[in-house]
């Protein structure tokens, strides 16, 4: 949960290098979810797990292409 926190922390920032990290940590936070997921048997948080991943990763491609311009 900490992991999560700190993500959306991350992705509030003004600096772009900051909100990447963000993602990174997001994505992070997922991978985590979902093991505990398996372990509780949660099939509904893998499979929200897995969206707000897929969520992520639009989210990590829009900020690197503001970085880009």
């Amino acid at each position: 949960m900490f992991v999560t926190v700190l993500a959306a922390w991350l992705i509030g920032s003004q600096q772009p290098k900051r909100r990447m990290i963000g993602f990174v940590c997001f994505s992070l936070s997922n991978v985590l979810w979902v093991i505990w997921g398996l372990y509780a048997q949660a099939w509904a948080l893998i499979v929200l797990q897995v969206c707000l991943f897929l969520l992520n990763l639009r989210g990590f491609k829009k900020n690197s292409e503001d970085q880009q311009n």
